[in-house]
């Protein structure tokens, strides 16, 4: 009779409410929290995962350019095979291999930790370089595309130069696919860096999530799932204002 006289009692409302005061819950393993664990583990995921993003995406755009400069010709094949061997291996694979023979072997790197920037060189530069197949194939394939529409014949016409057209032109009015690329990659960012963190021990978002499946710790686990969401929908929202910016054929209603 209780249930009935108040229907709105429930676990789901319950933890509603408690988002809503920002309130996570406790972590059962840390004894803690769970809103102060993602307060500190998120400082750490974003000064990895940034770097990541930019020099992945920068590098990207910077090989597609010059693939669709060059289409055709031995750089454009060069690349491409490039890519296609970045593909072909494991994420894995390129952590194990740069963790051992970079920092173990050579010791360029530090091997395990997060105490200043020489501990995240390595697994920043592994990140971008093994994103920059598929990045390079997405984005020259969208420049390719746009370098047969009418607009870049006319531009020919009036006796612009190849390079101009491509990098003005065309880089501009490819930028919607661009940036749903970039932007639509935010929510990742933090659980593309689970390997990352585990391998190297740098305790970020991907590493408290690690240690909570393995602890079986509810609670920070859930917050990482809710997290997730709320940076998906706000990432959604943010492309749609950046094709406004970009684009004015795009008009926000």
């Amino acid at each position: 009779h209780r249930e009935h006289a108040q229907p709105w009692r429930s676990q789901w409302s319950h933890y509603l409410g408690q988002l809503l005061r920002f309130d996570f819950g406790m972590s059962h393993a840390a004894n803690r929290p769970v809103a102060d664990l993602l307060r500190e583990g998120i400082g750490p995921t974003l000064l990895l995962a940034t770097p990541i993003l930019v020099g992945e995406t920068v590098l990207s755009l910077v090989l597609a350019l010059l693939c669709a400069y060059r289409r055709g010709r031995w750089l454009d094949h060069a690349v491409l095979i490039a890519c296609v061997m970045l593909m072909s291996v494991n994420y894995l694979v390129w952590i194990v291999a740069g963790q051992y023979l970079l920092a173990y072997r050579l010791g360029w790197f530090p091997v395990w930790g997060f105490e200043s920037w020489a501990y995240l060189a390595l697994p920043i530069c592994i990140g971008a370089f093994s994103g920059l197949g598929s990045g390079v194939r997405f984005y020259r394939t969208i420049l390719l595309d746009e370098l047969y529409r009418e607009y870049v014949r006319t531009a020919h016409a009036k006796g612009l130069g190849r390079g101009r057209v491509l990098f003005v032109h065309v880089l501009r009015n490819a930028m919607v696919p661009i940036i749903t690329q970039v932007v639509l990659s935010i929510p990742f960012l933090y659980t593309g860096s689970l390997l990352l963190e585990s391998f190297f021990g740098i305790p970020g978002l991907g590493y408290l999530s690690v240690n909570a499946i393995n602890d079986s710790d509810v609670d920070v686990v859930r917050a990482i799932v809710v997290l997730g969401s709320v940076l998906y929908l706000a990432a959604n929202l943010l492309a749609d204002l950046c094709y406004a910016w970009v684009d004015p054929r795009v008009k926000l209603s």
